[in-house]
């Protein structure tokens, strides 16, 4: 018997395909595989039974296209215009798994409290959300609110809440816009052989029962809200290989997005179905999309009839080579884009990391009127 031939496929016949797919089935598709991809016993991925959420943005340049560059624009400062033109992401992240449980994207000029907004959709009870201090605004932090969810937000040193009452924690209540909210003001000392650094934090939280979670509690779990930044860099920078976006309309960037984010997610729910009992933060990212890749190069198991087993493949791989336990350690942030505006300000930065030890001091204010 023969063989079938293989046909050519060019640049122009899947750009041709990929227009006439559209956006819809990708986010359907989306839709479809988002979620927290937990269980209850998944270590990390709840603190006193709540979900542990964030939303936060990041950029993802595209290419530098007379149709992207009249749509998008280009951002510039007094030294130079951004290399690329940029779309914002802003995503519902579950901390714990780093899955994506909802998204949208847009111009960059709309900003990331007006896509937050949006994601309120998917928000509700047992739930409580991490916030940055750019999504701390009165309106933003009442429509979290409103969907039953809890959160835990840091305020702007410029905002001065009333102090109503002192609680036994440390913690007091306080008022923001129609909210009643509880306020934690503390020092967190950061000390490394290179030096040290303090700074003054005040977290937020519609969650008032101090008995049941303590303000240093609630401290400690602020800083879940960085693993956000391990599902960008994954969505940004591992899956694409550091590349800009291939996609030069406005459907066809999101129909992109969308394709990286369900693969991205399915990823994560093969890594999460494969160790339900083990820490995520053991699971190499970076293992188990090699591990589809080559799944998919090699064409395992593709034989109509047969039982594909991407995810247990992926499983496998990513238990057998664990990571180490996460070391407590943290390195200057800097910029590293060479076209960001802001690289400049990374030149004499120590990129080195260190061991660290962190401090938690709880400061007290005295009550004052409202």
């Amino acid at each position: 018997m023969g063989s079938l031939p293989v046909p050519k496929v060019t640049g122009t016949a899947l750009w041709h395909a990929r227009a006439r797919l559209g956006v819809r089935p990708m986010r359907a598709l989306f839709d479809l595989v988002g979620g927290p991809a937990s269980a209850i016993r998944t270590t990390g991925a709840r603190w006193t039974g709540l979900l542990v959420v964030s939303i936060d943005g990041t950029y993802l340049d595209v290419p530098d296209d007379p149709a992207t560059r009249a749509r998008l624009g280009k951002t510039s400062n007094q030294y130079a215009a951004s290399g690329y033109p940029q779309i914002l992401l802003v995503a519902l992240v579950a901390c714990g798994t780093r899955a994506v449980i909802d998204a949208v994207l847009g111009p960059r000029t709309r900003g990331e409290t007006s896509y937050g907004k949006r994601l309120a959709r998917s928000l509700q009870a047992l739930m409580i959300v991490l916030l940055d201090r750019g999504s701390s605004s009165n309106t933003f932090l009442e429509t979290v609110a409103g969907t039953g969810a809890a959160f835990l937000g840091r305020l702007s040193a410029a905002r001065k809440p009333p102090v109503l009452r002192r609680l036994p924690d440390g913690s007091f209540l306080s008022r923001i816009g129609t909210l009643e909210v509880r306020i934690i003001e503390c020092e967190i000392t950061i000390a490394t052989t290179a030096g040290r650094t303090t700074g003054v934090y005040r977290p937020a939280t519609t969650l008032l029962d101090h008995r049941r979670r303590p303000a240093f509690e609630l401290v400690k779990l602020y800083h879940e809200r960085r693993e956000v930044e391990s599902a960008y860099f994954a969505i940004r920078k591992s899956m694409p290989g550091r590349r800009v976006l291939r996609a030069r309309t406005m459907a066809g960037i999101a129909q992109e997005v969308y394709a990286l984010l369900t693969f991205y997610q399915l990823i994560r729910i093969a890594i999460t179905d494969a160790i339900p009992d083990a820490d995520p933060d053991r699971a190499g990212f970076s293992i188990a999309l090699q591990t589809a890749r080559d799944q998919v190069i090699q064409a395992t198991g593709v034989i109509a009839g047969t039982v594909i087993d991407l995810a247990s493949a992926i499983g496998r791989a990513v238990l057998d080579r664990a990571m180490p336990a996460r070391r407590l350690r943290l390195s200057p942030r800097a910029t590293k884009h060479p076209l960001s505006r802001y690289a400049y300000k990374s030149l004499r930065v120590d990129r080195r990391t260190y061991k660290a030890t962190f401090s938690i001091d709880i400061l007290l204010t005295k009550p004052i009127s409202p």
